[in-house]
């Protein structure tokens, strides 16, 4: 148990701190995209590979197969059926490769020329985008195996490492943009495809070389294609309502608003994944311990897991979230310069979301650990899918596009308080003892810090003042309240580790 604490200390070390680079340099090109490409084409491309997305939950339900498949495997060291699950995998996103293709070449275009509020002049500009988009999402396909068996290895340090590659290709491609003779839209687009092809490559040596599982061989084992295809099945339904709720209301605005308020909710989307990377990567190093633990049936520390990371992200994702909440208005027209209209808005309301929504992520794994998930998926995914006609009816009677953001959070709450009841039944998560020990002192700590934090903002007007006043207050406060309030002994002993290991990496 010790080793398995030191490594997730490891690699969440390694993603944490890869991660300050990887956001400012993210937020620094996003900046500067939307300087050269303008309002309107930056929302022309947001909405068009939205739209491509949504033919894409196919894969989003594989990659959540593959990676427990392959967790459970390895967790049990049976390394014929961890690369038996490899290599299945790989016949089963082809196939949805081809699929993808079609629904996007044939429903996905009826709906571009028929539905997408797409000024006149960019129609052409904008099919090319969708054209790029399609073969990006299909790279994006056939890397999911390679992805899932760098997560299931727990190599989070060269998980990081690709973080840092991706935002060092997208700087490439903002110094090119200026200098391009062609249609900057449609460059934009060709390059990000480049650069998705280059991250491919890198992965697929990378666990080639590395991973003796990683090699392709004809799988015949039928039982173990139907136990991935019954798995992803059930999330097939819940991958489709997730990315119908993410891009669907980015075409719901699209269709109500245009294209420009497409352009304020791609710029919070940016900002809110930001600052929800830091959060993803300490849960990216739990993910593989809570499928493993469940695995070897060690439910004494499975549960540890999961209380222990879901306070963790909450309180991780609050330092971030409080500052920039308070100050978002302040922190968009230093990166911007000028700030489009619901922007700040948009980005105060996604923060709220992810702090819902990073309490969540841990219960999810632990169900998707157990592998039993039709009852989940059928009732998780009616909360998801219940913001869609919720938006068009805020949309339809005139509401803020803002109601919508409102919406999916609101429902995302609900959906928490179901999942702890529901766990409670399927795993024998203590209800009870969860509330206690990790949503009462979640409450305790914002409410405080957010009142300190608020209080003496409120006193300091200058904005750089402000800001620096924000963020110093309310790292304080959190990290007393979260040490004295927020955390058990033995999560005080967790935390005093990683400080150690910090400390000798620093030397």
């Amino acid at each position: 148990m010790s080793s398995n604490t030191s490594r997730i200390a490891k690699n969440t070390l390694a993603l944490y701190l890869r991660q300050i680079i990887v956001m400012l340099v993210s937020l620094y090109t996003v900046r500067v995209v939307l300087e050269i490409l303008g309002a309107e084409d930056y929302g022309i491309y947001n909405v068009v590979s939205g739209l491509v997305v949504l033919f894409t939950f196919l894969n989003v339900a594989m990659t959540n197969a593959i990676q427990r498949f392959l967790s459970f495997a390895l967790g049990q060291n049976d390394m014929e059926k961890a690369r038996d699950v490899y290599s299945a995998s790989f016949v089963i996103h082809a196939l949805i490769a081809v699929l993808v293709i079609i629904l996007a070449q044939t429903v996905g275009l009826w709906f571009f020329h028929t539905w997408l509020n797409i000024p006149p002049e960019r129609q052409e500009a904008a099919f090319v985008v969708y054209q790029f988009s399609i073969v990006a999402a299909v790279i994006g396909i056939f890397q999911i195996p390679y992805g899932a068996t760098i997560v299931a290895h727990e190599k989070m340090s060269f998980f990081a490492m690709l973080s840092i590659i991706d935002v060092a290709l997208r700087l490439g491609i903002v110094f090119l943009l200026p200098v391009v003779i062609f249609d900057s839209l449609v460059t934009y687009a060709f390059l990000l495809c480049v650069s998705r092809v280059i991250l491919f490559l890198i992965r697929k040596i990378y666990c080639n070389k590395t991973f003796e599982i990683a090699h392709f061989r004809f799988c015949k084992d039928k039982k173990l294609f139907r136990q991935l295809l019954n798995f992803s099945g059930w999330t097939v339904y819940g991958g489709l309502v997730n990315v119908s709720r993410n891009q669907g209301l980015n075409v719901l605005i699209n269709v109500f608003h245009g294209v420009i308020v497409n352009a304020a909710m791609g710029i919070a989307g940016q900002v809110s994944s930001a600052v929800h990377m830091f959060v993803a990567y300490l849960q990216a190093a739990f993910n593989p311990q809570i499928v493993k633990s469940y695995s070897a049936r060690d439910h004494v520390y499975f549960m540890r897991l999961i209380f222990t990371a879901s306070k963790l992200s909450f309180y991780m994702l609050l330092f971030l979230v409080l500052p920039l909440y308070i100050n978002a208005d302040f922190v968009l027209r230093i990166w911007l310069g000028t700030v489009p209209e619901y922007v700040v808005v948009f980005t105060q309301v996604i923060l709220l979301f992810l702090l819902t929504e990073t309490i969540i992520e841990p219960l999810r794994m632990s169900i998707q650990a157990t592998g039993d998930i039709k009852k989940y998926q059928l009732i998780q995914s009616s909360f998801i899918f219940a913001v869609l006609p919720l938006a068009l009816l805020f949309l339809w009677i005139g509401f803020s596009p803002v109601w919508v953001l409102v919406a999916k959070t609101g429902l995302n709450v609900l959906s928490f308080v179901w999942h702890m009841f529901f766990l409670g039944e399927r795993i024998k998560l203590p209800v009870w003892d969860f509330i206690r020990k990790v949503i009462v002192p979640i409450f305790i700590i914002t409410g405080i810090s957010s009142f300190i934090t608020i209080l003496l903002h409120g006193l300091i007007t200058d904005g750089w003042s402000s800001l620096i006043a924000s963020c110093v207050i309310s790292t304080i406060s959190i990290g007393c309240l979260v040490y004295w309030v927020g955390l058990n002994k033995k999560e005080k002993y967790l935390l005093q580790t990683w400080t150690k290991k910090i400390i000798r990496v620093g030397r």
